[in-house]
């Protein structure tokens, strides 16, 4: 006798559920009513399941046609209820993205048909030395740089990202109907068809490097509702904030307006050498390239004197491989190092002759 999961039938009731939802966006066919309320009346589940997506939907549509075929169903009620009903949907859309375990995928969720990719709940994250890849159900793509975290808010309306915290790529899947938009602290990126990797060391402080299509910079105060009218009406010369192009880089400030810099393409691959997984040093002083170095370990970096602190290190070097940096330092600018307790890495220059 087979035994079936009843975390997987219930994975499975979650993706007809939300079948329906979508299907009643577009307008049940009279068969389709039918074979819809026969398919409510299996389980208490069924039900909860389509009530909790059709809150979450944009399209009140939704909520009128559960009103219609099921009269007892008090829409207003839950209207007025916004913040339970969100909530909860909130909660099952989570409960759907843990049971089907792409939280760390780098596939397209298959479990979404093409009619219904609108809604999206989830968080991306890696742990320090960790990079990867994501797939969103748009088809838009992530990478994420060492101990980095975005939060997925994908609505009917719109594509929302926030990166709470590291350095992210995004390869934007093309949708006039539905502006992608990732904040950072005070920021907001606006996509325009593009790829653009943002890095956030503090609220205040990023960079942002644009390698094709275009990035609208405002503020992350500037309502969304607004940024998406804006895109719609206005022509690229009146958009309002910083517009950075394919081949441009802006590094904000809180202190300085941030302006758009032409880079090389060197420059550039430099930058991003993290996506294939290297660090590139270029007469960087050594200081500077353990700062960069420690983001990719937990080791704190002991240097012994101001001098060799200013020593220039150019290189490249694998992201997470402390053991072959500190063997090079030492084969390459006679540095000497020491691992003490505390996960600490001291670094002394070897006078020796």
């Amino acid at each position: 006798m087979t035994t079936v999961s009843p975390f997987t039938c219930k994975d499975d009731i979650q993706e007809q559920a939300s079948l329906w939802v979508s299907k009643m966006d577009r307008g049940l066919s009279k068969d389709e009513k039918k074979q819809f309320q026969e398919w409510m009346k299996q389980s208490d589940f069924h039900r909860n399941s389509v009530f909790s997506l059709a809150a979450l939907w944009d399209d009140l549509s939704v909520l009128n046609e559960l009103s219609a075929l099921f009269p007892l169903v008090n829409t207003s009620t839950r209207k007025n209820n916004s913040f339970i009903r969100y909530a909860l949907a909130a909660s099952v859309a989570f409960m759907m993205l843990f049971a089907s375990n792409f939280y760390f995928s780098d596939a397209p969720f298959s479990a979404i048909k093409n009619d219904q990719q609108f809604v999206e709940l989830k968080t991306l994250q890696t742990d320090v030395g960790q990079q990867t890849r994501f797939t969103l159900t748009d088809g838009s793509r992530i990478k994420l740089n060492t101990n980095s975290l975005v939060e997925v808010s994908f609505s009917k309306n719109q594509r929302l990202l926030t990166l709470v915290r590291g350095e992210a790529r995004f390869d934007v899947a093309k949708d006039k109907s539905r502006p992608f938009i990732v904040t950072a602290g005070k920021q907001s990126f606006t996509a325009l068809g593009t790829i653009f990797n943002v890095q956030k060391d503090t609220d205040k402080e990023m960079e942002l490097v644009v390698t094709e299509g275009r990035v609208l910079v405002t503020k992350s105060s500037e309502s969304l509702t607004n940024i998406s009218k804006i895109l719609t009406t206005l022509s690229a010369e009146q958009l309002p904030g910083l517009l950075v192009v394919s081949g441009e880089k802006s590094i904000i400030t809180d202190s300085i307006k941030p302006a758009a810099q032409k880079t090389s393409f060197e420059q550039i691959q430099r930058e991003l050498a993290w996506q294939q997984g290297m660090l590139v040093f270029n007469g960087d002083p050594l200081e500077q390239a353990l700062t960069e170095v420690s983001r990719y370990t937990t080791a704190k970096f002991e240097i012994s004197s101001p001098e060799l602190a200013k020593i220039k290190v150019a290189g490249y070097f694998k992201a997470n491989d402390i053991d072959g940096l500190l063997k090079s330092l030492h084969s390459n600018f006679n540095i000497n190092f020491e691992k003490l307790p505390n996960n600490t890495i001291r670094l002394t220059a070897n006078t020796s002759p």
